[in-house]
This record gives C-alpha cells, sequence and structure tokens, in this order.
C-alpha cells in the first residue's frame, strides 16, 4: 500500500460509525428477551417500535448456527453483531479499530452471547482470509455472512485523487468480493448457507458528490445477482441490503454537527430528515436495519434469492 493511499485511509470514516453508541450501550446489561426488546424497541427520537421486536423474546432464530460479519465495530454492523447474537448467533466479526472490536465482543458476552472479534481490514485480502479462516476454525462452520463493511467520501467527481476513488471502490466492492472468496467455500462445504450484502439507497437515486460511492453500491447489485446464480445450487442464498439514510457518526461529520452536544444533533437531525427523507420523515436506526438484515438472513424465506431489499422509510418511492 502507498503512501498516498495510506493516507486516504486515514481521510475516510466508516460508513456506520455510530455517533450515539453511549446513549444505547445501556441495553448491553441486560440478556435475553430484555435484552433483545429493548434492542429492537431503539429508534432515534421517535419511540417507534419495530414489529419483529415481540418475535425476538420468543424465539432465538439463529440458535447454533455460526455468523460472519465485517465492519462490525459500530453502527449498522454492531447491531447486527448483537442482533444475532441475542437470536443464538454464534458470531465472528472484524472491523479496523480494535479497541471498538472487543469492546463489543466483551458487550456481547456479559450479556450472556457468543462472539469473537477479529482485527481485519477489507482492503487487505490476507486479513480477510484470516478472518474468515479463523472463524470457521474457532465454531467449524459457517451459515450466514452479512457483508456490511463500507465507506464514503463525499465531493465533485473530477475533485477525487485516484487512491480516494480506489478507496472507497475497494472497501465497498473489492472488500465484499473479497469475503464472499472465503466464505463461499465453507459454505459449500457445510451444505449451504446465506449471505447479506449491504448495499445503499443510492444504488436507486443518489444526489451530487457521492460518485464514488454510488458507484460502489450500484456494483454491488450486479454481484449479488451473479452470485445468486452462481450457487443457488450449491444452497447458497445471496442478497442485497438496500438501507436509507440512517443515523450514524458519518451523517453527524457531514452535516458538520460531529463536536456539537448530542441534544442540539438530535433536533437538528430530526428537522433535517422531515424535509429530505421522503416517507417517513426520520432516519433509520441502526437497530431497524440490523433487524431487516437478520430476515434476509433467516431461514424463514427460503425461495428470496438474488434480490434488492430496501428497508429506507420512503426515501427512494418516488424514484422511476
Amino acid at each position: 500500500m502507498n503512501d498516498a493511499y495510506a493516507k486516504s485511509r486515514t481521510e475516510v470514516e466508516t460508513k456506520n460509525m455510530d455517533g450515539r453508541a453511549v446513549n444505547r450501550r445501556t441495553m448491553l446489561g441486560m440478556t435475553g428477551a430484555g435484552l433483545a426488546g429493548s434492542l429492537l424497541a431503539c429508534a432515534t427520537g421517535s419511540g417507534v417500535q419495530p414489529a419483529s421486536a415481540t418475535q425476538s423474546s420468543r424465539r432465538r432464530s439463529f440458535a447454533g448456527k455460526v455468523v460472519l460479519i465485517t465492519g462490525a465495530t459500530s453502527g449498522i454492523g454492531r447491531a447486527a453483531a448483537i442482533a444475532f447474537a441475542v437470536e443464538g448467533g454464534k458470531v465472528g466479526f472484524c472491523g479496523r479499530r480494535e479497541l471498538l472490536g472487543q469492546e463489543v465482543e466483551r458487550q456481547i458476552k456479559a450479556a450472556g452471547g457468543e462472539a469473537a472479534y477479529v482485527r481485519a481490514d477489507v482492503l487487505m485480502e490476507d486479513d480477510v482470509k484470516r478472518f474468515v479462516d479463523q472463524i470457521f476454525a474457532k465454531y467449524g462452520r459457517l451459515d450466514v455472512a452479512f457483508n456490511n463493511a463500507g465507506i464514503t467520501i463525499e465531493k465533485p467527481l473530477h475533485e477525487y485523487s485516484s487512491e480516494e476513488w480506489d478507496s472507497v471502490l475497494n472497501t465497498n466492492l473489492r472488500g465484499v468480493f473479497l469475503a464472499m472468496k472465503y466464505e463461499i467455500p465453507h459454505m459449500i462445504a457445510g451444505g449451504g448457507g446465506n449471505i447479506v450484502v449491504t448495499s445503499s439507497s443510492n444504488a436507486i437515486a443518489t444526489t451530487e458528490r457521492r460518485a464514488a460511492y454510488t458507484a460502489s453500491k450500484r456494483a454491488l447489485i450486479g454481484l449479488v445477482q451473479a452470485a445468486a446464480l452462481d450457487y443457488a445450487s450449491k444452497g447458497i442464498r445471496v442478497n442485497a441490503l438496500i438501507p436509507g439514510t440512517t443515523d450514524t457518526a458519518l451523517v453527524r461529520r457531514a452535516a458538520g454537527m460531529e463536536k456539537m452536544p448530542d441534544a442540539v444533533w438530535e433536533v437538528m437531525a430530526r428537522q433535517w430528515a422531515k424535509s429530505h427523507v421522503p416517507g417517513l420523515g426520520r432516519m433509520a436506526t441502526p437497530e431497524e436495519i440490523a433487524a431487516f438484515a437478520l430476515v434476509l438472513a433467516s431461514d424463514d424465506h427460503p425461495y428470496i434469492t438474488g434480490t434488492q431489499m430496501v428497508i429506507d422509510g420512503g426515501k427512494t418511492a418516488h424514484a422511476g
């Protein structure tokens, strides 16, 4: 990795960082149904509880299954790691930020779940292979993969450096390719599995300053469709998750509100969403997106593969 490329890595921010993690972590002192209900009920300033919260308290959909997640030290990935563990999954997850990863692992285990964090950067093929192999060696199988790691750099197209463009495309697209490359052989050997890939509503309708991000997220749709056809006969389903604007630290930084008090950010975020998110008029919480990822990763809908499942509060309903 050359110096310019390494420099670009220090300038980008992970897509799924959750700036409000401190407020949510109070839920991690609970176990079982209490943790599940609190996890799924958490919505950004809205008091909205997803319909699946009561279902989660009655059954453990991933009991005995091994789940791999990339980009799970915060945001959507972190919420998914917790949710899979609540549902009985043995969760192996990776991310670049070691302290956050270790914290998430401790919290899941303290709540009675099973998790293993491995520091890995999806830009590095050796890291990805080591991560997948290490989790397989620990748990002896691989049933579910949630390939979620992603970043963004936002600026007019001609202002991107080649290194910045490559950083976004290689993280968001090549990183998923590498993860699937090393996950799929284990799934084939085990008789099948479910893969969920985090794309974006920008794959359907985007805005200015997102050329690299949009290109990578639209490309993921093609990757998912082709892979679904490649491996349907092997019992592996592959689907794309299309989340809308989710309340993460990335959005907060883009709004120039990173250093503002949480209370100020929450008021501004609600006001922004009312005029910028058609439909429900609010941003999603990471927990809401994670809950839908669990639906796609479950065995409840075995006829779904090669699809693009949208959860965006109505954001793209106007797009033709």
